[in-house]
């Protein structure tokens, strides 16, 4: 049985002969970013349990190894849900034996379709425990919505792929969930047009809350959406049921397009899924996945500027997340580096085979000043290396 008390031990030892670890919960995203070469497994897994849920005050704990649907279902019991909508990329991964984790995801700050409007999972993470690489345990920030923390750990934690420290509790805040969803759809738009129009509704008055773009291609192997002809441009709005009937008769007739259809709560909710999981790709088990941010208006150009080399895509986040698969080759990769570079924006190597996940960048180098507090960071919370070496940067 693990508790913190052990991870502690397992991390002063591993720090004494300077051992590496591989830290992770259960696993699930292992197949994420570079490989990490360790002689041991630190897992988390069975850290697991909800030490906290104060519904009244938006507020919830829980140990790193909690499994996401047992927190998901303990929300969904008092009518709440994780406002970031993190996604589950298991099946993209190869792992889909076991539910991903609490501290999985934060370690991740992996967000779904609704980070355009509310924010990453680091804006929501109010706490934190974990273990540095010098069996320290470190807590930041604490259990009410208004506390005085110092030094945010929170945030730099959160992200940070286990490289800095051990995290064994997390605490969100948390909003109630919406009674009531729907979607409008706006049908065969290119992409820069689709990107016009879903930031004329993110600018519009009606609090949308999801804004993607789906090539015809990519629509096709979504249920719900495989009969329409050509692209689909969705917008989503959630909230009580009048209003969301309401807003979303508004923003068709800001449209003006008599072809746009709009999705009851269940379609959309199903769809919406979809496109957090990131289903709509095309994706053969060889091939890579690649995650490009950038500002919304150059989503189009990066999408344009990779075709050429066999890759499919689609667009959320009104145009600034663009989900890429492709040939898993050092030339795919680099076309999809020059396309973030010359977009203005920053990419992610999410999968791939571990021969190229070594061979390259999986993320974009930092510039000098950044790279040299992020040394010093890592020196001061993890002087021997030992927490999943080389994830992020090779040789760090």
């Amino acid at each position: 049985m693990t508790t913190e008390a052990t991870i502690v031990a397992t991390v002063a030892e591993a720090a004494r002969t300077r051992e590496p670890l591989l830290i992770q919960g259960n696993g699930t995203k292992a197949g994420m970013l570079r490989p990490v070469q360790a002689a041991r497994t630190l897992s988390t897994a069975s850290l697991s349990g909800i030490n906290l849920y104060a519904p009244k005050e938006l507020i919830i704990s829980a140990w790193a190894g909690t499994p996401l649907p047992e927190i998901e279902a303990a929300l969904a019991a008092a009518g709440q849900h994780l406002i970031a909508e993190p996604p589950d990329l298991s099946a993209l991964l190869g792992a889909t034996d076991k539910p991903q984790t609490l501290g999985g995801i934060v370690a991740t700050n992996l967000s779904g379709p609704r980070r355009v409007a509310w924010g990453a999972m680091r804006d929501h993470v109010m706490g934190v425990r974990a273990v540095t690489g010098r069996a320290e345990i470190i807590r930041s920030g604490g259990r009410v919505l208004k506390n005085v923390t110092g030094l945010d750990l929170c945030k730099l934690l959160t992200g940070s792929h286990g490289t800095l420290g051990v995290i064994t509790e997390i605490t969100l805040k948390v909003l109630p969930a919406p009674e009531a969803t729907g979607t409008l759809i706006l049908l065969g738009l290119d992409a820069t047009a689709a990107v016009a129009a879903l930031s004329a509704a993110l600018g519009s008055p009606f609090g949308v809350s999801g804004a993607a773009w789906l090539p015809a291609e990519a629509a096709s192997r979504i249920p719900g959406l495989a009969g329409i002809s050509g692209s689909a441009t969705l917008i989503r709005i959630e909230d009580f049921t009048p209003s969301v009937t309401y807003r979303i008769g508004r923003l068709k007739d800001q449209f003006a397009r008599p072809e746009a259809i709009i999705l009851n709560t269940e379609m959309s909710r199903s769809i919406w899924k979809h496109i957090r999981d990131a289903d709509p790709l095309a994706t053969h088990p060889a091939d890579a996945v690649w995650r490009v941010s950038v500002r919304p208006s150059a989503g189009p150009s990066v999408l344009d500027a990779v075709r050429s080399h066999d890759v499919n895509g689609f667009l959320d986040w009104g145009g600034g997340l663009v989900w890429l698969a492709g040939p898993a080759n050092t030339e795919t990769h680099a076309a999809v580096e020059a396309a973030a570079r010359a977009a203005g924006g920053t990419w992610t190597l999410l999968r791939a085979p571990d021969t190229l996940r070594g061979a390259v960048r999986v993320v974009p180098d930092e510039a000098a000043p950044l790279a040299r507090i992020t040394r010093q960071v890592k020196a001061a919370m993890d002087p021997a290396g030992i927490l999943n070496p080389g994830r992020l940067y090779a040789g760090v």
